[in-house]
């Protein structure tokens, strides 16, 4: 199994101490005593793999992070129950169907539970479910049941690109990384992930569903505290279309099987840079985009001011069109900081797109247009707005709007 490349990173994003850290490969399953795979249930009419199962050897510690949106999928409220004790040992995944808003939603994700419990011989109170795909229609139930023992199966030490194809939707690449973390001592544990997402992307938490493991000996409250923290600036700061779904998870297991663990810092860097790679994965593969876009407000009052005011920029349709044209239009800009609800001072604020000023105290400044174009006109992007008020700052990341998003979601479900 060849590991998931490191994404290219762009300048603000994600740890800048990336210390001790060294990719490795496995996906989820690099954690050792944790099993993979996925399989054809059927639910997806183009018959390809849509059902994935990740289970630990033993009970493991475990936290989620589920959406805020008030139409909230049986799957997340299942997982926020199971996770209440800290512990878990298996997540199954289906693809193709949300199960959301249809009339037995919650009996058939309580009967996911139970039949995977089942064949598992586990308790089903230590399964978590997650469930993606189109909204509204009945889930398949007997399809899923029926390929349950085949699933159970698969499961391998080495099945983590098997159950990573088998939770993707219309994302076009799997999403997994996995870091060895080492502290100054040298002691050392796992830290992998792996995601699925491209669509319905503005995390609140969070807009995606992504599966993490690890060895590090970590129980709740600390692991759900680490993971709020990870999540925060990572999967909470991306937006592909502004719309926040329904079935967002973050589920990790931690095994607690390290032999010598390295100390909490080193985990919670190794923790940070695995979600910081996986988010900027997902925008990287966002339905249509052809280029990704760090948004960084600095000098603000307070980072939540800086995080509200990249988000609105971020979100906004006008400026990620304007991304997608190369167009360093510097008022989009501006115009989206003035909707966001944050009070400061436009004649303080300075613009700078793919490292080109193209705005000086809320006014144009002189610059080579073509210049800028050329500057944006890259895979990677980077806009800077500096409020020249404060010392806070956040980054959040986009992509472009393209023609062939449109068409995309036009067709979704024809």
């Amino acid at each position: 199994m060849t590991a998931t490349p490191a994404p290219t990173h762009i300048h603000g994003w994600g740890p800048l101490d990336r210390t001790g850290l060294t990719p490795i490969d496995g996906g989820v399953t690099a954690v050792a005593g944790i099993r993979a795979g996925g399989v054809v249930s059927g639910v997806k009419a183009s018959g390809k793999p849509d059902l994935a199962l990740i289970a630990a050897d033993e009970p493991a510690g475990a936290a989620a992070v589920t959406t805020t949106n008030l139409v909230k999928a049986s799957a997340c409220l299942l997982t926020d129950r199971n996770t209440a004790d800290g512990r878990a040992q298996a997540i199954l995944i289906n693809a193709g169907n949300a199960n959301v808003c249809t009339p037995d939603g919650a009996a058939h994700t309580q009967r996911l539970a139970d039949a995977t419990a089942r064949h598992l011989d586990v308790a089903a109170a230590d399964v978590l479910v997650m469930s993606t795909g189109v909204i509204g229609v009945p889930l398949p139930i007997d399809r899923i049941e029926e390929a349950l023992p085949a699933v159970v199966a698969d499961l391998a030490p080495d099945g983590a690109d098997r159950a990573a194809t088998a939770m993707l939707t219309t994302d076009t690449v799997t999403k997994q990384v996995a870091f060895e973390v080492a502290d100054e001592d040298g002691n050392r544990c796992v830290v992998a992930g792996m995601a699925k997402g491209v669509g319905m992307i503005e995390p609140a938490m969070a807009t995606l569903l992504v599966v993490l493991t690890t060895d590090a000996p970590l129980g709740r409250p600390v692991l759900q505290q680490l993971l709020r923290q990870a999540v925060g600036v990572t999967f909470n700061r991306i937006s592909v279309d502004g719309d926040g779904s329904t079935s967002d998870t973050v589920a990790i297991l931690a095994t607690g099987a390290a032999d010598h663990p390295p100390n909490l810092d080193a985990v919670t860097r190794g923790l940070h840079a695995v979600c910081a790679d996986l988010a900027h994965a997902v925008v990287s593969d966002g339905e249509g985009a052809s280029r990704v876009a760090a948004i960084t407000v600095r000098g603000a009052s307070s980072e939540e001011d800086a995080e509200t005011l990249a988000r609105a920029i971020a979100s906004s349709l006008l400026v990620r069109a304007a991304i997608h044209g190369a167009d360093p239009n510097w008022g989009r800009i501006l115009m989206a900081m003035g909707t966001a609800g944050v009070a400061f001072e436009p004649d303080r604020v300075s613009v700078s797109c793919g490292g080109v000023t193209v705005c000086r105290f809320g006014v144009a400044t002189a610059f080579d247009r073509g210049q800028a174009a050329v500057a944006m006109d890259r895979p990677q992007v980077t806009i800077d707005v500096d409020l020249n008020v404060g010392p806070a700052s956040a980054t959040m990341l986009t992509c472009d709007l393209t023609p062939e998003y449109v068409r995309f979601n036009a067709e979704y479900t024809t």
